[in-house]
């Protein structure tokens, strides 16, 4: 039976370009991938798909979630068609989240950009991962409304390293954590599609996510997500729903 399930709603999108992978490695390593493609037209669907599968693929044969997405994150980044300013802002990129589990060893997660990770447990959701955009090198203050939580700041397919991002934004390229498995743990990794709506709206992700099977509480989330989205806009601006995706993880020591 498997301990995890994932669903996407396209909201008002062309193209879905989120995308979720699933690998199993050696000795009972297990890596789930959720990234959530920039932009929205085939090319970036296509390449996000392959994408998530490169990035489990990779974790599930490393072991650690921190490993494998630098090294991606690295390789994409020397792509010699990114080597020109003009023509990366046009190549394919993405907001990455990866989670490895291991029998014996600590949960770890990797991220770059604002897709996010989540632990439930004993009626908690914990986040595990800190965004990577201006709301976080800029936060809200009594004067100020802050940066934008639509610009991110690091994401794969961005050049720059941990120096240089360091040097603008005070974080790295790509960011870990780590902790202990205890029986009854959830993952949840989402895209920013599927968790906002829900955050905007004050909804208790224990509530949404904690209290059925991953399979119909998945698609329960990323549908509540997008329906929330519409309920905020008005109807003329539908078509900017982002796409909503979460991957669901029941987690065993």
């Amino acid at each position: 039976m498997k301990n995890h399930a994932s669903a996407q709603n396209i909201g008002g999108r062309d193209n879905q370009c989120d995308a979720t992978a699933v690998r199993t490695g050696r000795d009972g390593i297990r890596a789930y991938a959720l990234l959530d493609g920039i932009g929205s037209s085939s090319a970036v669907r296509d390449w996000t798909r392959r994408t998530a599968a490169r990035l489990a693929r990779r974790a599930a044969r490393a072991g650690d979630a921190g490993t494998a997405l630098r090294a991606l994150h690295a390789d994409i980044a020397a792509e010699e068609e990114r080597q020109d300013r003009y023509w990366r802002q046009y190549m394919p990129s993405a907001a990455a989240v990866v989670a490895v589990t291991a029998p014996g060893k600590p949960l770890t997660v990797a991220w770059a950009g604002d897709s996010r990770a989540y632990l439930l447990r004993d009626g908690i959701a914990r986040r595990l991962t800190e965004d990577h955009n201006a709301r976080r090198v800029w936060p809200p203050t009594a004067t100020s409304e802050g940066g934008s939580r639509n610009l991110i700041t690091s994401y794969l397919g961005r050049v720059e390293g941990d120096d240089a991002l360091q040097a603008m934004y005070g974080h790295n390229a790509v960011d870990t954590a780590e902790l202990a498995v205890k029986p009854g743990d959830r993952l949840v990794l989402a895209s920013d599609g599927a968790y906002e709506p829900h955050e905007d709206a004050g909804h208790d992700l224990v509530v949404e996510l904690a209290y059925e099977p991953p399979a119909p509480l998945a698609r329960a989330f990323v549908d509540l997500a997008v329906a929330t989205s519409r309920e905020a806009l008005p109807k003329e601006d539908h078509r900017f729903v982002d796409n909503a995706t979460v991957l669901v993880v029941d987690l065993t020591p």
